[in-house]
């Protein structure tokens, strides 16, 4: 059952695919801030994905995040998230970043519960016109 304080952890180690310079938000060897925001939404996704129905699944909706320091190629990167408010099939998470030299971004998440397969349908037939 879903209730407030499910908690996330996921962690990465900084390789260059995950750079400012190959996501293509700056020029510098450092992790890139959409490589952090996908972490934060992994984690949340992640943490609430077993205790929903067989055929349900969630997607992202909101992320307000900060960025507060850099982290070079090599080091190590973790994210927890913790569950914070649950409204109706509407999911808030506070998620914190890390790196081996302390924290390095926060911030909110919300995430949607959907029904995959009615999910997808409908946005196949985006192109359908």
């Amino acid at each position: 059952m879903l209730e407030t304080g499910i908690k996330g952890h996921q962690e990465l180690t900084v390789t260059a695919e995950d750079t400012a310079k190959v996501h293509k938000s700056g020029t510098l060897d450092v992790l890139a801030t959409p490589r952090m925001a996908a972490l934060m939404e992994e984690t949340a996704w992640k943490s609430v994905a077993e205790y929903l129905e067989p055929g349900m699944g969630t997607v992202g909706i909101k992320l307000d995040l900060e960025h507060q320091a850099p982290t070079p190629v090599g080091m190590k990167v973790w994210c927890d998230s913790v569950l914070t408010e649950v409204e109706g099939r509407k999911l808030t998470f506070s998620i914190t970043a890390f790196d081996e030299s302390g924290k390095i971004g926060e911030g909110f998440h919300q995430r949607f519960i959907i029904e995959e397969t009615k999910f997808q349908s409908k946005a196949d037939r985006k192109k359908q016109g």
